[in-house]
């Protein structure tokens, strides 16, 4: 029996039984791809029913605003996702009539979508020989392979994708890129794989020469940067606060939040005292505390942002201001959001 053989094998007998998994629509195949991408299957799924209930169609998600699909997206995270969905979203109507391309080649065309994810709805969806190679097929290639080459760099990607293809079912390449796909999650799993009770474990190399812990093999990653952010969380007489919006490229942009005050080390009472008047505009501001004695470290890929909230209040009418109740309603980052309950719970 071949390595795919024993892949589909697996996959007809152990497959999770997952809401995209009955389809071969490329809008839905496509949407998941996305959604899972840097996310957990049990983290997305929830999200991903959201999307379909809301957005049941392409044109339905390109006529949305954008200040919905991030209020839906919230709490996922790598927000360039949803803003790469609803472009093409706005592509796939606007250059391809509402119908997806139906190639590798053309689905790479749109933007947000590169060789994994072109290659799952194309195989998937339309059948062509096309391998997957995400990080669970590096991981079940490395391991079974005994490949050492590092996954995350220009040479080992290419590798692992020539042996990709050489491997992969040329019968049932929709179950078999799934199936791969779900023997690297469940079977083949980052950490205590089941190698006990694993079909390939005859045959695998890491298993033989007890690399399992050693491979795949990846690059180190660049120095994460330390960033320290003072939100200021303005409240007046009329329970009315401030929300601005981010503009310019990084992360959470258009997303809403706090005025912020981004510093180099973490700031001390008078310190951010000093700052109001040219932040806020708000030369009356009566009291001044940071909320969460803690502080609250969100940790991104390259970075590490260490925050803090600091109630600012204020005897001002503030003209324009946001009432503590509709902060629900902006498209905020989960760190905010967090704060937001928090706060409302204690103070409201």
């Amino acid at each position: 029996m071949t390595f795919s053989e024993k892949i589909l094998r697996w996959y007809g007998e152990n497959k999770r039984d997952l809401p995209w998994r009955g389809t071969k629509n490329p809008y839905k195949i496509w949407l998941s791809e996305i959604i899972l991408q840097q996310t957990r299957v049990a983290q997305g799924t929830p999200y991903y029913l959201k999307f379909v209930e809301n957005f049941p169609t392409v044109q339905d998600l390109a006529n949305a605003s954008e200040e919905k699909i991030l209020k839906l997206w919230q709490g996922l995270g790598y927000y360039s996702r949803a803003r790469n969905l609803h472009a093409t979203a706005k592509m796939v109507v606007d250059e391809y009539g509402g119908i997806f391309p139906d190639t590798y080649d053309e689905l790479l065309k749109l933007k947000g979508i590169g060789d994994y994810t072109a290659s799952a709805i194309s195989s998937i969806s339309f059948g062509e020989m096309q391998p997957v190679v995400d990080g669970n097929v590096y991981r079940v290639l490395s391991r079974y392979f005994g490949v050492d080459s590092p996954i995350n760099s220009p040479k080992g990607a290419k590798y692992f994708k020539t042996l990709a293809f050489k491997v992969m079912s040329k019968e049932n390449i929709r179950d078999y890129n799934q199936g791969i796909m779900e023997f690297g999650a469940i079977q083949c799993a980052p950490k205590k794989p089941s190698c006990l009770h694993c079909p390939l474990r005859t045959s695998c190399v890491a298993m033989q020469q007890n690399r399992i812990n050693t491979l795949p093999v990846k690059l180190k990653k660049t120095k994460v940067r330390n960033r320290y952010f003072n939100y200021l969380v303005v409240l007046d007489t009329q329970e009315k606060t401030i929300l601005r919006q981010r503009k310019g490229k990084g992360i959470w942009q258009n997303l809403w939040e706090f005025p912020l005050l981004e510093s180099d080390k973490e700031l001390n009472h008078n310190e951010v005292k000093n700052q109001l008047p040219e932040l806020l505009n708000l030369n009356d501001a009566h009291k001044l505390y940071r909320f969460n004695e803690k502080t609250i470290v969100h940790k991104l890929s390259h970075q590490h942002l260490y925050s803090f909230f600091w109630i600012v209040k204020t005897s001002a009418d503030l003209n324009g201001g946001i009432n503590w109740r509709e902060l629900e309603e902006y498209p905020v980052p989960v760190l905010i959001a967090d704060f937001i309950k928090t706060f409302k719970n204690s103070y409201f």
